[in-house]
């Protein structure tokens, strides 16, 4: 079984054949749409299989990533999350951003988590998103919208807060930071995605087949955000593979073909304690 594992190796202590491989990946991420950055783990070096390991369990080929994605579940994991969130925003919403120098309060209800994107490299952090259910209190969307009978009494959960490092694995750490999402409303048996984009962001969510709540393409004022106009969009847990097989799309193998062992993702523990977080200086932009 041929694999990588990152986490105990500093790029002076790793193979020759593994740094090359490393070192391709993150290359080409800085030059290839997210659909072509997924192609460029089964190309790279045929010889070695790349970052996919021997096909396991229910069939499902392995692959290991340059990065982790998992919970923030202590001060210093919700430390480097409010970085990213602050900066992200700071760059595309400054308004917004100043308010967004400490965790916030939802960081710490019932029902919410927080993602954080960590570089295996060298700890620092490359994503963040939160993600808030419907189980204890309605989503914070719904300060600005009420949503239609369709979504009335279903099981709901919404991404906010999504900001990513800028640097070589922006891409690719944005689709596992989706597939993590994915995953944990897989898990938490979570029946809709929901979420709000401003323009041009809102095609993304479109191209991965998520449905207008209200009018297509209607833009919405959000009371919540500073009455930003944003797209309110839902995606159906329960079909999403079928309808991604419907159309061949891209992402179907990666979502749903694939197990990424980095992307670790439990419903059962959430980040409680508050905190007040200092902010390294990092360059960051804003994915939401």
């Amino acid at each position: 079984m041929i694999g990588i594992d990152l986490s105990r190796n500093r790029p002076e202590e790793m193979a020759g054949h593994e740094l090359r491989i490393v070192n391709y990946f993150t290359e080409r991420m800085m030059k290839m749409e997210t659909q072509d950055c997924l192609k460029a783990i089964d190309v790279a070096n045929p010889n070695v299989g790349m970052l996919e390991m021997a096909p396991e369990e229910a069939g499902m080929k392995i692959e290991r990533l340059p990065f982790t994605v998992r919970l923030a579940t202590n001060e210093e994991e919700l430390a480097k999350a409010v970085s990213i969130r602050h900066q992200a925003y700071a760059r595309h919403v400054p308004a917004l951003a100043q308010s967004l120098t400490q965790a916030e309060p939802y960081d710490f209800e019932k029902g919410t988590v927080v993602l954080l994107a960590e570089s295996k490299l060298d700890g620092s952090p490359l994503g963040t998103m939160r993600i808030q259910t419907n189980a204890h209190k309605k989503l914070t969307l719904e300060q600005s919208v009420v949503l239609p009978d369709w979504l009335q009494g279903a099981s709901l959960a919404e991404a906010t807060r999504l900001g990513i490092a800028e640097g070589r694995m922006g891409r690719i750490v944005k689709t596992a930071l989706f597939k993590a999402y994915f995953e944990f409303c897989q898990s938490s048996g979570i029946e809709w995605m929901v979420i709000t984009a401003r323009a041009p962001l809102d095609r993304q969510y479109a191209a991965l087949l998520f449905r207008d709540v209200f009018g297509v393409g209607e833009y919405i004022p959000m009371r919540h955000v500073g009455n930003i106009p944003h797209r309110v969009l839902a995606f159906e847990i329960g079909s999403a593979k079928a309808r991604w097989a419907a159309v061949n799309h891209p992402l179907l193998n990666f979502m749903c073909g694939t197990h990424h062992p980095d992307i670790s993702i439990s419903s059962d523990g959430v980040f409680s304690p508050r905190l007040e977080i200092g902010l390294p200086n990092q360059s960051i932009h804003a994915i939401a």
